[in-house]
């Protein structure tokens, strides 16, 4: 096992890459700066949305890559680009409430746009490697959340957050993802994490584990929201606080899914596929 740590400071933000070997795997962490807006804004006319969030770090990835090459990784703009294929029915009736509950701020008439101004995603990781891919089947197999909560050596962590937007001071759009590697195996958590005060709030996860030795991964996508209103008897306290606060919504959908390692070369053009 192996970790090596790099730091440098560039535009007042501390940039880092973490780099750690569980066996024939490489996990590495980088953190960089926000993207400058004229890059921001390029992305958004790229994308055909009007604005992006406040602090946009496209440079950020956790990366997961075997030796062979092929591997996930997750970052901000892949996300992005999932914004808008979830049912949007919830989104918009909330955002006539949150507009009719500020009838007489001007902040509302500036955020109901029409596009997803949540920026929420049900993006799940980018699939990388170059001829060599690993194959995505749902199963009704799910990670052994007991077995990880056994008292086990953390041997790497680390969090990377991808972006945050505190939607004009009403709430907060935020993604990040955070992995922790044990002697016999790795688990990965991204969440996207959505409070909208007064109306709703909305948890998006992926988790990722793997046991070294397996041929495969396990991904569960599961999402969890509720209206406000409908949190009865939860101190609102617990509102901003995503560990605590996800403990209270109820799960609205759920995805499981068996990521299979290639064993043979496997001839393809394309050299990442978003999930």
């Amino acid at each position: 096992m192996l970790a090596s740590l790099t730091t440098m400071m560039s535009h007042g933000f501390k940039n880092s890459k973490q780099d750690f070997s569980f066996g024939p795997w490489r996990v590495t962490a980088t953190k960089n700066h926000i993207m400058k807006s004229k890059d921001i804004e390029r992305l958004a006319d790229e994308m055909n949305m009007p604005a992006l969030p406040e602090m946009l770090f496209g440079d950020n990835v956790l990366r997961i890559q075997h030796g062979e090459g092929y591997g996930i990784e997750f970052n901000a703009i892949d996300a992005l680009r999932r914004v808008s294929n979830m049912n949007d029915a919830v989104k918009v009736a909330c955002a006539q409430e949150w507009q009719e509950s500020r009838t007489d701020s001007e902040l509302s008439k500036d955020v109901i746009r029409p596009y997803d101004w949540t920026y929420t995603t049900d993006y799940r990781g980018t699939l990388i490697g170059e001829g060599m891919q690993i194959k995505v089947t749902e199963t009704t197999d799910r990670i052994d959340m007991e077995k990880l909560k056994a008292r086990e050596h953390i041997m790497f962590f680390d969090e990377v957050l991808l972006f945050e937007d505190e939607l004009h001071d009403h709430g907060v759009s935020m993604l990040s993802v955070k992995i922790r590697v044990m002697p016999t195996s790795f688990f990965l958590l991204l969440r996207f994490f959505l409070r909208v005060d007064g109306v709703l709030i909305r948890i998006n996860d992926t988790r990722l584990y793997h046991e070294a030795g397996k041929e495969y991964m396990l991904r569960e996508f599961s999402t969890r929201e509720s209206k406000i209103a409908e949190l009865k008897g939860v101190p609102a306290a617990l509102y901003t606080d995503h560990n605590e606060i996800a403990q209270h919504l109820p799960l609205k959908e759920t995805k499981c899914e068996k990521l299979e390692l290639p064993l043979t070369q496997l001839p393809t053009t394309d050299d990442e596929v978003v999930h």
